[in-house]
């Protein structure tokens, strides 16, 4: 099986995971905190803005039953692309929005899909940040599937109706 890799960041990560783990063709998921200044961060030095980690979803999905374009399109439906350092109720750089990777092949794909796909859908700026990933932490294992052992924890997308999400 052919696997690919990307980084996401939009608001809380507790409900990117629990999102992304319901679509087919996501193999694997963790949360962590991405371009961090200093290694290996806690949660509480994140929230403290003194690190500029923001809290991302690591993700490995099968290309062959996820396409890039297809798990884009699945992130935007559940952020707002507009929001600078924000998602929903969370507020702070912690929470702003972006997509990183290691394979810088893809930035160009990326870009396009959002001028294409995204920014028409918007009157104010598109703020996603995309670039290469600097660095990736994994959060506590307390943040791990979080919202599988708190089903009724906090969560800015609306998972309740969602069982599994096809391609």
């Amino acid at each position: 099986m052919t696997r690919e890799e990307i980084y996401l960041a939009g608001g809380c990560f507790w409900g990117l995971q629990r999102y992304f783990d319901l679509i087919d063709g996501v193999c694997e998921t963790r949360v962590g905190y991405a371009n961090s200044l200093i290694p290996n961060p806690s949660y509480e030095q994140v929230c403290s803005h003194s690190t500029n980690a923001v809290e991302a979803l690591y993700v490995i999905y099968d290309p062959k039953v996820l396409s890039l374009e297809n798990l884009l399109g699945r992130f935007f439906a559940v952020i707002d692309p507009t929001a600078l350092n924000y998602q929903a109720h969370d507020f702070g750089t912690q929470y702003r929005n972006g997509i990183y990777t290691n394979n810088a092949a893809i930035l160009p794909q990326i870009r396009e899909f959002i001028a294409t796909h995204i920014a028409p859908l918007y009157t104010k700026e598109v703020v996603t940040e995309v670039m290469i990933l600097q660095n990736f932490y994994l959060a506590e294992s307390y943040h791990q599937k979080y919202l599988l052992k708190n089903p009724n924890g906090y969560c800015h997308i609306d998972i309740s109706e969602i069982t599994r999400i096809e391609p």
